[in-house]
């Protein structure tokens, strides 16, 4: 198995790289600011078109740049190292809008691949996080549309997306499925927008559908395809937020190691103690660890793995990943000593802006239940060892 760089994968590297520099300025205005301004969202913009970095998700037909899925694995590692979530402004658009129809795809996917719109993905409810399928979100049929009532939690992005992508439950036979939604359609409406850990740069509100009718154009997918769009749409995230993990722990730890050679007590440099040399070289082994699984799954889903095997595998990804980075980033702290309590220091940030990634798009909990039935239906042979198995 060869997981070395291309020169086309160095050049696209190199591109992310520099969209990060460009973006990392922004870091402590965020921070303070509780987010950027508008007039500053709009220069990264710029940027990020500039840079080709667009819609990395999105085939080129369309209007993205048709990446694969260790190309774009490797991109959000690069933006991975932001503070505050500013990976988030270089906008991927949701997978499930591949299922537009044409249609839908001039109004939707065309410009959110642009950035001229912007999409949100509304599932979770009050009582339906990591099961989906409890949703209680109702289409109830309504002349040649639906009305939607029900409300959303932790809408990412929802607070400057203007559609969201909503999952319903079309009545009366309770089936799962995506509604385009426009923000500003009446009956769609902002309940309140919490305060969270992190410092986002976009937030995450609580939205109320009261009686919002749609056409029955707004389906995306069919009636009935939304647990299907929505469980690939949390795989391709699990594998997103393995790689931004990879990212940002290697920040933490080359941050802390460059504070480990500076800083002196007792006479001597803080590197020299072995304590602080251990803990440097458990946090590489963590990160070459997840790096290698990350890189090793994205090579598979683009050699065609199996869906339900890509599912059980992305599950061991997300975790394995976002529990290393917890353990290197909470290294780094420690090794700053009380400057890593202090908000102006990245790796603070990055201590809260990680702890997350333990939680969204399927807790730890969760995946380790998946990988769990994975083993018990299909045995370990395909879990541990590279597909297509030699």
């Amino acid at each position: 198995m060869d997981l070395s760089y291309t020169p086309a994968q160095n050049e696209l590297k190199a591109r992310a790289a520099e969209l990060t520099k460009l973006i990392a300025p922004f870091e402590q205005a965020c921070e303070e600011g509780d987010g950027l301004p508008a007039e500053t969202l709009t220069q990264i913009r710029a940027h990020v078109l500039d840079l080709r970095l667009n819609a990395v998700n999105v085939p080129e037909e369309w209007g993205g740049q048709g990446l694969s899925v260790l190309d774009q694995v490797l991109v959000q590692e690069e933006l991975g190292q932001l503070t505050n979530a500013l990976w988030d402004v270089v906008w991927r658009p949701a997978n499930a809008l591949r299922a537009c129809d044409a249609e839908q795809r001039e109004r939707y996917l065309l410009p959110a691949a642009r950035g001229d719109r912007r999409d949100c993905y509304a599932v979770t409810e009050e009582s339906a996080g990591s099961d989906f399928t409890a949703v209680t979100t109702t289409a109830t049929p309504d002349g040649d549309g639906y009305r939607l009532d029900g409300e959303k939690w932790f809408v990412t992005v929802g607070d400057v997306a203007d559609f969201l992508i909503v999952m319903a439950m079309v009545e009366p036979d309770h089936l799962p499925t995506l509604f385009l939604v426009d923000r500003d359609t009446p009956g769609v409406s902002i309940k309140r927008t919490p305060r969270y850990m992190h410092t986002f740069v976009y937030k995450h509100p609580i939205f109320t559908l009261d009686g919002v009718r749609v056409a029955a154009a707004s389906v995306l997918g069919g009636v009935g395809a939304g647990a299907d769009l929505t469980r690939e749409w949390f795989v391709e995230e699990r594998l997103m937020i393995a790689a931004r993990c990879a990212g940002a722990a290697e920040r933490a730890l080359r941050e802390a190691t460059e504070w480990a050679r500076g800083r002196r007590q007792f006479g001597r440099v803080l590197m020299d103690n072995q304590m602080i040399e251990a803990m440097l070289a458990d946090s590489a082994m963590d990160i070459a660890t997840m790096r290698a699984l990350t890189y090793q799954v994205a090579s598979e889903c683009d050699a065609g793995m199996p869906r339900k095997l890509v599912h059980a595998k992305a599950a061991m990804v997300k975790t394995v990943a976002s529990e290393a980075a917890g353990r290197v980033i909470d290294r780094a702290v420690q090794i700053f000593g009380g400057r890593g309590y202090m908000r102006e220091y990245a790796v603070e940030r990055l201590y809260r802006d990680i702890r997350v990634d333990r939680i969204w798009e399927g807790t730890s909990e969760i995946q380790r239940l998946i990988v769990s039935n994975e083993i018990a239906k299909r045995g370990l042979d395909q879990l541990l060892h590279p597909w297509p198995a030699r």
